[in-house]
């Protein structure tokens, strides 16, 4: 089957959702399947053409176009834009289009669509924006699409609520990911070590695991805390470690390699996250769950699809340092229930969120959407 992958961003750039696209497309190509990916060109020094393990990648400046400096820059980009999108028309006949990123590029996307006689698939990684220009196209978009996958039920249902029109012809494929190399070791309590791991970022919160560490700090005098990644809250969080006298027990690792993750979460005793803001999905929690690492979480957005209370981690209020505090401690001073928690997690991440049902759902998406041929919402677009 020939597929069109839009991706918007893509390898180099690296996110949770660049990792999956990336090993999605390879998951396909092995199944037999001819794919083109459609990116944009950021940074803009990347190659207009370029593959990535076999696979063409087309880089298209859609960022210059609608943000361009000056309206003949932008008018120029969008003429680029037209064209090369109509030379990939000419030379590649998808059997159907994968929107994997439906964002502030949608306008691009039903210019595409308008152009291929195929069926289009939009992946959604997050509930869509809330308003302006960008969320007009995503909207319009999603309600000219064929079928619309979720990541998860909490993305579906929000999005259902705000796009009523894609009730009937949507349903959820949860995230997931290859299982690790690295087997996942004992976990360690002497000393204990609980690991942040994203974006450091104000809404991944942080900022919420460091209070909640002050209180346990002088309870468990061996406790550290590692927090990995990078981002602006950074130099914010280092000042908080600083004021809360905690520096020699806080480490900031920095950026991790996507491979290097699960050697880092062998390191952790729990894993924490705090986030204030709904969660899509949660893919750090699932990467804790594949290496046996309880996980203790906000309770927003998808996090409790990952999560299950009691069974595979803990959940609490987000906002609540102390509510954090009190689940850890649970863990820290119950180890054979930790142990039990990571075990429990770990098995559902092979049985739940089994990389082979993911692709498998994806092609089934494909051959049901070819097979039924142009539908209404395709036909309506030409």
């Amino acid at each position: 089957m020939r597929i069109l992958f839009w991706a918007e961003t893509f390898w180099p750039t690296i996110g949770g959702a660049e990792v999956l696209a990336g090993k999605l497309l390879r998951s396909l190509r092995e199944r037999g399947h001819d794919c083109v990916v459609v990116a944009e060109k950021y940074p803009d020094h990347l190659a207009e053409q370029e593959d990535y393990d076999g696979i063409p990648v087309y880089r298209l400046p859609f960022g210059r176009t609608l943000v361009g400096v000056g309206q003949e820059r932008s008018l120029d980009s969008l003429l680029q834009v037209r064209r090369a999108l109509a030379r990939l028309g000419a030379c590649f006949e998808p059997d159907i289009v994968h929107a994997y990123f439906v964002e502030r590029h949608a306008i691009f996307l039903q210019h595409t669509a308008r152009v291929q006689a195929a069926p289009v698939l939009a992946t959604l990684h997050h509930v869509p924006d809330r308003s302006g220009e960008c969320d007009t196209s995503i909207r319009a978009t999603l309600r000219s699409a064929d079928w619309v996958a979720a990541c998860s039920a909490a993305v579906l249902d929000e999005t259902r609520r705000r796009v009523p029109e894609i009730a009937a012809r949507s349903s959820v494929v949860s995230n997931s990911l290859e299982l690790p190399t690295v087997f996942p070791r004992p976990l360690p309590f002497d000393p204990p070590r609980l690991l942040c791991l994203g974006r450091i970022v104000q809404v991944k919160g942080f900022d919420l695991a460091l209070a909640a560490f002050a209180m346990l700090a002088d309870r468990y005098p061996r406790l550290q805390l590692d927090i990995a990644g990078d981002g602006p809250a950074r130099p914010a969080l280092k000042r908080q470690a600083a004021e809360l006298g905690l520096v020699g027990r806080v480490r900031f690792l920095g950026w991790v390699d996507p491979e290097g993750v699960p050697a880092l979460l062998n390191t952790a005793t729990m894993v924490i996250m705090p986030s204030r803001w709904e969660e899509p999905f949660g893919l750090v929690a699932l990467q804790a769950a594949q290496m046996g690492r309880p996980v203790v979480a906000t309770r927003v957005g998808g996090l409790p699809e990952v999560v299950m209370h009691g069974q595979t981690g803990l959940l609490v209020d987000k906002e609540d340092p102390p509510a954090l505090a009190a689940a850890i401690a649970s863990l820290l001073s119950d180890p054979p229930a930790a142990r039990w928690i990571g075990e429990a997690a770990r098995h559902r991440a092979r049985n739940v969120f089994n990389w082979e049902r993911h692709v498998d759902a994806y092609d089934a998406l494909y051959r049901a959407l070819v097979a039924a041929g142009l539908s209404t919402a395709t036909a309506a677009r030409r």
